[in-house]
């Protein structure tokens, strides 16, 4: 009876282990270079793709808009991506970096549109959780 009732707690306890394991999501942008963030950031807000937004962006995330002020934290950038999801911007996509130092990045990303040009300007950082963007401050040059 003895053997019985440690042979089902140890059972029970390597169960529970192996749950608390496959819970865990692994971060699939982890050990990414800058770059390949960015190309992400691009593919979310111009293609609609949205299945790495929990890992793309940082906890203190900030998106800023200077043409009309407007300003999101992290929640509410990523539902508004969430929103637009599978919606497919038709414009021409590049990007540089611009400066990348030790655990702090800036790139700048272009948009150009039929009738208009949109600018991000992407600060990441780089984490035990790897690169994240930390901030994006969207422009329209020109207008």
């Amino acid at each position: 009876m003895k053997k019985t009732l440690t042979t089902i707690a140890a059972a029970f306890i390597m169960i529970t282990s192996f749950s608390a394991f496959a819970a865990e999501t692994a971060n699939p942008l982890k050990n990414l270079e800058s770059a390949k963030i960015v190309t992400t950031y691009l593919e979310a807000t111009t293609l609609g793709s949205v299945d790495m937004n929990k890992f793309l962006f940082s906890d203190d995330f900030e998106y800023r808009n200077t043409a009309n002020g407007d300003s999101f934290n992290k929640r509410e950038y990523t539902n508004f991506l969430k929103a637009h999801k599978g919606i497919k911007f038709d414009c021409e996509t590049a990007y540089e970096i611009l400066d990348q130092s030790g655990q702090a990045c800036v790139a700048k990303a272009t948009m150009k549109f039929a009738n208009f040009t949109r600018v991000d300007y992407i600060t990441l950082s780089q984490s035990s959780e790897g690169w994240k963007v930390s901030k994006v401050v969207t422009s329209y040059p020109g207008e």
